[in-house]
């Protein structure tokens, strides 16, 4: 995921630093492991998935499988560590939108019993709205890609 390393390096960081940059809780939260964050530049964490997911249950019957689309959440929450982090915003408060999905590909089918590893990248960073290039593999195989665009904001007003 790296060459030399010349930013700040953390990790790996647990669920209760993850919890802490993300507002999402179960069964929305889809990180339970940061194995590595370089400040300013990518994250590499992890999800565990288990057959104790609830959407397992209808996501096939007989045959389960992760939906792409939590796939591509997961890696979305690892961005939004990412970005949190980086831009020294973790427990601030702010929220991380999505604002777009692009190139998503689905190569792999996820099922129980796997470490989803997810790796993200920035592709652009501005101080409201980052670009980023994620992937996310099973031992090394790419399982799926996707490059999105997100937004940091004041959650909204109630």
């Amino acid at each position: 995921m790296t060459d030399t390393v010349t930013a700040e390096a953390l990790g790996p960081l647990d669920i209760g630093r993850v919890m802490a940059a993300l507002p999402h809780r179960y069964p929305m939260l889809l990180v339970d492991r940061v194995e590595e964050l370089i400040l300013d530049r990518s994250i590499a964490a992890i999800k565990a998935v288990t057959i104790n997911e609830g959407f397992f249950q209808g996501h096939f019957p007989g045959r389960p499988i992760m939906p792409g689309v939590l796939i591509v959440e997961a890696m979305a929450q690892a961005a939004g560590i990412l970005a949190v982090e980086s831009l020294g915003l973790a427990g601030s408060g702010k929220l991380v939108y999505f604002m777009a999905i692009e190139g998503a590909k689905f190569r792999k089918p996820v099922e129980p019993g796997v470490l989803l590893r997810l790796e993200v990248e920035f592709v652009q960073k501005r101080s409201s709205v980052c670009k980023f290039a994620g992937r996310a593999t099973i031992d090394g195989q790419l399982a799926a890609e996707a490059n999105f665009t997100a937004m940091i904001a004041d959650p909204p007003k109630s």
